[in-house]
């Protein structure tokens, strides 16, 4: 069946789900068009079509579409519904899940940063702050998308209320008014919930369908579902083939041979299922999310979302892919023809080059906001990148701590760095000896991505979020600069000697000539840690201590003639060359290289 004719009907049967009164199984892949640049949108959506998908499924992510409060983005990279479009085109049907909590292992779960800045915020609530905020984005998803629902012509044939909220709640006050929310903004298709078996029967709603996540067998499906829902048709709404990657952690990989007899077995129980992810993508930027909870320390993800998917983060087919190919071309209906399967794309490798320019952050520092306490970066107004926060230290020695630091922080005293504080390792204290009165102290704190999944989803500030002390007493009368880097544009860079080395962060700038473009890897094995633009597109965060050593650059944001490269590096600023690679390295873990004296906790005693 295509989703190219004019209309349809979708319904959810007594046994099956049905298109125009026929009955359907849907093998479906998760994709989300925000990992994805816009000019990549109809060849990934091909080739999820090539691996004989016939529905995607697509996280929305609020922070997207509404960056700061009540100004809308549907435009660009955030065309939404330009992505549904295409998606028609190749005959896919859409699952929609707008939530818009999605956690997905973005940046606070899909939620914008400014939702933090309200007082008595609490998401996932029938708090009427949130709720207000929720029902006015809600309302500007549903003029872009209700149009394209199926019985308006459209591929989008099932939307999501809330995502795995047993997990969260159970509130079914708060579940009916998401739906209300849904109908409200003109959302009349199926609406579903969906939640892993053991936490269903918190997180779905009476009377909405409720599909299951997991990797469960045909029968516990089976079981589950019929209890919820009755005799309505079986989905998975997430079946996960592999897993995501965090900054310290061994890249996920999983073999293929391990989910294909089981994928087989699912298919030839008549179960529908949602493939998560069929083509990962990449978290552009600074949209990487973060877990963390009593017992998991506070672990940010990768830029790389490739998921060892069968689609990889450049939109190629790997062995997977051929794999459930073969595996859906058995179940397709009699005389389906799959689209060829697209060519592998080209790669280049950039040759050495160098980036002799270097603009310091003191000699680009924004007007100052000055305050007795360090503030957040929410009462700052900013929602992501990094904050100076300056202030003095008095002669002496002594530990140097900060409360509740998120997330990382370069630490200088006097101009010279003497270490690097850490979240993920509990690092928030080092010792200081100030040789002098009213010592000038820098630090620089990075937000390294907010807390996307638990219980700590409305306590994700970011900064210094309590205080500093130093030596047991609190330091006092700060002046802080954001560095959101929301646009590069207009900072000063003088040309150094090749060898300069610099105690701050520093951003560094080169370029290089391309007579020909396509697809690379920015390999950044030799920096430390920072982020890196090309052309003005922010490719996102590279680490030191991996699993990622590689930035992935589409072929897209490259030209012709003289390409530009900025590079913000926190701690190696020595170096000064980059180069592409024709392959990414996504798998090289390695130990982090502190710099200044030993760190640690404060001792109780201070």
């Amino acid at each position: 069946m295509s989703a190219q004719e004019p209309k349809h009907t979708f319904a959810i049967g007594e046994t099956s789900f049905l298109i125009d009164g026929k009955p359907i199984q849907f093998f479906s892949g998760e994709i989300h068009p925000s990992r994805i640049p816009r000019e990549c949108w109809q060849d990934r959506l091909h080739t999820v079509r090539a691996m004989g998908i016939n529905a995607i499924s697509i996280y929305i992510f609020w922070n997207i579409h509404e960056p700061h409060q009540g100004q809308y983005n549907f435009k660009d990279n955030a065309d939404i519904a330009e992505f549904i479009r295409l998606a028609q085109k190749e005959g896919l049907w859409v699952m929609l899940r707008p939530s818009p909590y999605v956690c997905a292992e973005w940046e606070f779960g899909g939620y914008p940063w400014w939702l933090q800045k309200i007082p008595g915020m609490k998401v996932r609530s029938t708090e009427p702050n949130f709720i207000k905020a929720y029902r006015n984005y809600v309302k500007e998803v549903g003029k872009q998308l209700a149009p394209l629902q199926i019985q308006n012509g459209g591929p989008i044939i099932m939307v999501q209320i809330e995502n795995e909220y047993g997990f969260y709640g159970s509130d079914k006050d708060y579940l009916q008014l998401n739906k209300e929310i849904f109908r409200e903004a003109g959302f009349t298709c199926e609406l579903f919930t969906c939640d892993p078996p053991y936490t269903i029967d918190n997180g779905h709603l009476p009377g909405t369908y409720a599909a299951v996540n997991g990797l469960m067998k045909p029968e516990e499906i089976k079981k589950v579902q019929e209890r919820i829902n009755g005799k309505a048709p079986f989905l998975v709404s997430e079946w996960y083939p592999a897993w995501f990657d965090a900054w310290g952690k061994k890249h996920n990989t999983s073999p293929v041979e391990k989910f294909t007899s089981h994928l087989d077995n699912i298919f030839s129980n008549g179960i529908s299922l949602n493939m998560y992810m069929v083509h990962g993508g990449s978290n552009f930027g600074f949209m990487n999310g973060a877990n963390y909870d009593d017992n998991l320390p506070y672990q940010p993800q990768t830029q790389s979302y490739d998921y060892d998917a069968p689609i990889n983060e450049a939109g190629n087919p790997t062995p997977k892919f051929y794999a459930y190919r073969e595996l859906a071309l058995k179940y397709q209906p009699k005389g389906t023809i799959l689209p060829e399967i697209p060519a592998v794309k080209k790669t280049i490798e950039l040759p050495s080059f160098e980036l002799n320019e270097v603009a310091t952050l003191d000699k680009n520092l924004p007007k100052a906001v000055k305050n007795q306490n360090p503030m957040t970066f929410e009462d700052l107004d900013q929602g992501y990148g990094y904050v100076l926060y300056t202030s003095t230290l008095p002669k002496g020695k002594g530990w140097l701590k900060l409360k509740e630091l998120r997330d990382y922080a370069v630490v200088l005293v006097n101009g010279k760095r003497i270490g690097i504080l850490d979240r993920r390792k509990a690092l928030d204290s080092i010792q200081v000896n100030v040789e002098k009165d009213n010592s000038k102290l820098e630090i620089l704190v990075e937000n390294l991505g907010r807390i996307n999944f638990g219980k700590y989803l409305s306590d994700n500030k970011k900064g210094i979020t309590k205080e500093v002390t130093f030596g047991g007493k609190k330091v006092l009368n700060w002046s802080m600069y954001g560095f959101p880097f929301e646009q590069i544009d207009g900072l000063k860079f003088k040309t150094v000697k090749v060898n300069s080395v610099f105690e701050a962060p520093v951003l560094r700038r080169g370029t290089f000539t391309l007579n020909e473009t396509g697809d690379t890897y920015l390999d950044m094995g030799i920096w430390g840690k920072g982020s890196v633009w090309i052309n003005g597109h922010h490719i996102g965060r590279y680490w030191q201590v991996g699993p990622q050593q590689t930035l992935y650059v589409p072929s897209f944001w490259l030209k012709k003639g003289k390409n530009e490269v900025l590079v913000f590096e926190q701690i190696k600023t020595v170096q000064n060359k980059l180069r592409g690679l024709n392959k990414p390295i996504l798998d090289d873990v390695r130990e982090e290289l502190f710099t200044g004296p030993t760190l640690g906790q404060q001792p109780t005693e201070d």
